[in-house]
């Protein structure tokens, strides 16, 4: 009789394992469905890619547009329109010496070595003639730089005016050489006086 009873006992206890292992895969199951529905209610977008777009574009629905249209806010900073000027504007040209200019300078023991660039708004026949004269400006502009003395160019108000002494000796030579000068202002992109 004992061993009737421990059977008995055994088959009740499997049932109920397997039934709870059944309760908790579709406990599990369950709430993986409803994490997963959460998740697209929150994350799913109803508009199309198409009619997504448009609303960023437009940055309101037409019932926001409407209700701006007829009361804008007064404390809001509203828009002006600039003007557009009715003048031509000239695109400028620059052009870089290839390699920086090394001199004396006047009554001194140091020397200044120069990188030159020349800026105009004609067209590019004008930086042409600079280019194929290249040599022959250096040279004027070696002179010019070499004329000018240490204190001369110690301040800014000095290589200003050797800017323009460096602008008029290229534009000379130009004339000379060419029967048209154009260049307008001169740069220095590297001046170092040692």
């Amino acid at each position: 009789m004992t061993d009737a009873t421990a059977i008995i006992d055994r088959k009740p206890r499997r049932g109920r394992g397997l039934l709870k292992a059944l309760g908790l895969l579709l406990l599990g199951a369950l709430l993986l469905g409803a994490g997963f529905g959460a998740g697209f209610f929150y994350f799913a977008n109803p508009l199309s890619p198409n009619k997504d777009v448009m609303r960023l574009i437009e940055h309101a629905t037409p019932e926001a547009q409407e209700q701006q249209a007829e009361a804008p806010d007064e404390n809001a900073p509203q828009k002006v329109p600039r003007p557009t000027p009715d003048q031509e504007t000239f695109v400028t040209s620059y052009y870089e010496f290839k390699e920086p200019l090394t001199t004396n300078l006047r009554a001194s023991r140091r020397f200044l070595q120069v990188g030159i660039g020349l800026s105009t708004q004609y067209d590019q026949k004008v930086m042409d003639n600079v280019a194929r004269n290249e040599i022959a400006l250096r040279s004027d502009v070696l002179a010019v730089v070499g004329s000018f003395s240490e204190e001369e160019l110690q301040d800014k108000a000095g290589r200003d005016r050797l800017a323009i002494a460096v602008r008029d000796a290229v534009n000379a030579r130009l004339v000379t050489l060419e029967g048209f000068g154009g260049i307008e202002s001169v740069f220095f992109p590297s001046f170092i006086l040692q």
